[in-house]
């Protein structure tokens, strides 16, 4: 990882902050850290992954999952561990791009690929990267509203 230097200049001619990115090249590890400011600005979660702490932007969430204590924050590359209850990042998220799905999950509406309403009344929802989980009865008319866009 590269060495970052920051500072500050204060510039009471400005109404908002103006950050510039200074790299010999724009990399990968350029565009991730220039992602990671982008995220401060809009929907984001913050996450841990090992010893360190980040933020996911809230377009890269595919799916958010409970798994005994932990909040699982899925992308379609990575999985991190949340540091809020569910209901906490649920309120946070924009809700016309991501919808409850059961008890235990939320998904990402922009990374369905494909949804199955069967006979018996169940939903499957297939998520990019080959995803797959299963809707809850009672949040299906819902999940209908949103997938179908009828009220």
């Amino acid at each position: 990882m590269k060495k970052i230097k920051v500072r500050f200049e204060r510039d009471e001619a400005l109404d908002f902050i103006d950050v510039i990115v200074r790299a010999p090249e724009k990399d990968i590890e350029v565009s991730a850290l220039i992602d990671r400011i982008n995220a401060g600005g809009g929907d984001a979660i913050s996450v841990s992954g090992g010893n360190v702490t980040d933020v996911v932007p809230a377009g890269d969430i595919v799916l958010l999952t409970v798994e005994g204590k932990n909040v699982n924050v899925i992308t379609e590359n990575d999985r991190f561990t949340a540091r809020q209850p569910l209901s906490s990042i649920e309120a946070s998220l924009d809700p016309k791009r991501f919808v409850r799905i059961s008890r235990y999950e939320i998904i990402n509406l922009a990374k369905v690929v494909r949804y199955d309403f069967t006979l018996g009344g169940t939903l499957r929802i297939e998520l990019v990267g080959g995803m797959e989980t299963w809707a809850s009865r009672r949040c299906i008319p819902e999940i209908r509203r949103h997938l179908t866009g009828k009220e």
